[in-house]
């Protein structure tokens, strides 16, 4: 079936990083001019962007109001305008700290890595939505922000808030400035991707996280792409806007003891 994808011009934040990457390379398998956005992996997304034929490499740091303004107008400039934009840049803390535990200033670097960068992200997109008319804006949330995770309540919170508070206000304000603008999200479950790698290398973590799961298995980073550039698609998706794709193998919550 065709994505009707070919030749819109598409930004992929966190695109050095697993999903992002493997989310640049299937849209650009659609034929997709691909903006990919890194922080700090400059050497990561270029190995991507070799992969994606007329990709353009953008830096910012997505927790910094000016930079987001800047990747906006240099994605702008180099692309001759934005249809797409798949927010998926963010930080997941590896360290297992409950909340007692949790100091300010790790919560505070959390919620501006994920919350803030979204935000951030989403309002440079729909900026240039309201500029063309059109868009569609796919967010990446976890299943963290829907059962929770204990020893990552700063995360959890900072995914709960885009798939829920952030994304549902938003697919209502897109349509003021673009009637068939659509805004969804992707909630991954666990994922193998290189922020999970290292604890997912643990054999009996695999077993726990999979407990709850019909389909007792760790996702691929190509498995959440594929749901991403489904939402992006107005031919596949044009009537689906608010809502949450769970790529999570069926999850139904989390094993809490055992």
């Amino acid at each position: 079936m065709e994505t009707g994808l070919a030749g819109k011009r598409v930004l992929v934040t966190g695109a050095s990083g697993g999903i992002g990457a493997a989310c640049a390379r299937a849209f650009a398998a659609e034929g997709c001019r691909v903006g990919i956005h890194y922080h700090q992996g400059l050497e990561r997304a270029q190995a991507v962007a070799a992969d994606c034929e007329g990709s353009v490499l953008l830096q910012a740091d997505l927790r910094r109001e000016d930079e987001a303004d800047r990747l906006f107008a240099e994605a702008r400039e180099a692309l001759g305008g934005l249809d797409v934009c798949a927010a998926v840049a963010g930080v997941w803390p590896e360290e297992d700290v409950p909340l007692w535990e949790l100091s300010l200033d790790r919560w505070q670097a959390t919620l501006a890595a994920n919350l803030t960068a979204t935000f951030l992200t989403a309002r440079g997109f729909l900026r240039e939505v309201e500029a063309s008319g059109h868009g569609s804006l796919v967010l990446v949330g976890s299943t963290a922000g829907i059962y929770g995770e204990a020893g990552h309540a700063d995360y959890a919170s900072a995914k709960s808030a885009v798939v829920r508070g952030l994304l549902l206000s938003l697919k209502n304000e897109v349509v003021r400035v673009s009637p068939l603008g659509r805004v969804n999200a992707v909630c991954p479950g666990w994922t193998i991707s290189p922020m999970t790698r290292s604890t997912l290398d643990d054999p009996s973590v695999i077993d726990r996280a999979t407990r709850t799961m019909a389909l007792r298995k760790v996702a691929q980073v190509e498995d959440v792409a594929r749901q991403i550039v489904v939402l992006a698609s107005d031919e596949l998706s044009g009537h689906v806007t608010g809502q949450v794709v769970v790529v999570a193998g069926g999850m139904e919550g989390r094993v809490l003891h055992g």
